[in-house]
């Protein structure tokens, strides 16, 4: 097992090495040509061999192969070993109604939270992770996992189309990732990422349903996007020309506000809750993911098994320098005969 990527240096040596010590030698003999007439050229190179330089130039060119092939890091005797995991159950509770392609965020909410939620990948480390959609209804996209890759590939399919049913049902979403998402092993070491406008909020379903999430140790940190004061209109594109306009009520533009009071209300009924403002703003949820989940408490998750390979690259840097020793010691010249 080599990184094949280094391997390609290999090129350098029949492209770019073997022309320079060519042009290096017909360079030099050109200059001798040039000082010096032809009889006094013969006496010069009268002690010279042209065999013992090649062999010099060759091992050269052997040891910086080896070279290039230590760095690909080459690698064998492959073995299994187990690996016992720990890390913490993140489930992202991603809104995805209509309001959420309000541009008051650029490109649009929902967007902006798809990069978060990108964000967030890149710095997870150990934990699994867990993703639902929510609007109307709620459905998981992603069971938990730590198949990162996975959850990348199922974010980019996620649009405000993907729910059948409009409107923010976000009590229903708390009460599926509490259900039927984190197992129901013990308490604690579980964390929900709600990233939502808050728009069309009914009731006190969500702070309910945050609240009987407390209760199995399962804290909520809510991200609140949008524009609380004016808020944003919400636009649609016909399908036939992609000409743009924006979402009407009876005649009426509809513009959509952030809701945070709910949102606050819910993160703080759940366990050690916490409401982010992002508001029109920027954020990052691989900052917050470090600064609030990595450093809490973890538990043993599956045990998985790693395949680990004997590092071999110190067998060719000794060949390397080997080559480079001897032609150090071999001398270009004639051996004088007594």
């Amino acid at each position: 097992m080599v990184n094949e990527d280094y391997l390609l240096l290999l090129f350098i040596i029949p492209l770019l090495v073997i022309p320079l010590i060519i042009f290096s030698a017909s360079r030099k003999a050109a200059l001798l040509r040039r000082a010096a007439d032809k009889n006094l050229t013969k006496y010069l190179n009268k002690d010279a061999a042209p065999s013992k330089r090649f062999t010099k130039w060759l091992l050269v060119i052997f040891a910086l192969a080896l070279i290039i092939t230590a760095l690909a890091r080459p690698r064998w005797n492959a073995s299994v070993k187990p690996v016992q995991n720990r890390g913490r159950d993140v489930v992202v509770l991603l809104d995805i109604s209509r309001s959420m392609l309000a541009e008051d965020l650029k490109p649009n909410r929902l967007e902006r939270a798809k990069l978060a939620v990108k964000d967030l990948i890149e710095k997870i480390k150990g934990d699994r992770i867990g993703l639902v959609a929510f609007a109307g209804d709620a459905e998981v996209k992603c069971p938990l996992t730590q198949d990162y890759g996975f959850l990348r590939l199922v974010l980019d399919e996620i649009t405000t189309k993907t729910s059948k049913r409009g409107g923010t049902n976000l009590g229903d979403a708390i009460r599926m990732a509490s259900e039927e998402v984190f197992d129901q092993s013990g308490k604690d070491f579980k964390d929900i990422i709600l990233i939502t406008d808050g728009g069309d909020l009914e009731s006190s379903m969500p702070v309910k349903a945050a609240a009987a999430a407390g209760e199995q140790g399962i804290r909520i940190i809510a991200a609140g996007l949008g524009d609380k004061q004016q808020g944003a209109r919400i636009p649609i594109y016909d399908e036939d020309t992609g000409e743009k306009k924006f979402l009407e009520y009876n005649g009426n533009q509809v513009w959509s506000k952030l809701h945070d009071e709910t949102l606050r209300k819910t993160a703080m009924a759940s366990s050690k809750g916490k409401y982010i403002p992002v508001e029109t703003g920027t954020f990052n949820l691989g900052e917050i993911y470090e600064g609030i989940i990595a450093s809490s408490r973890k538990r043993n998750l599956e045990e998985s098994e790693r395949i680990e390979y004997e590092e071999k690259f110190q067998i060719f840097l000794l060949g390397a320098f080997a080559f480079l020793g001897i032609e150090a010691v071999i001398s270009d010249k004639r051996r004088k005969k007594l």
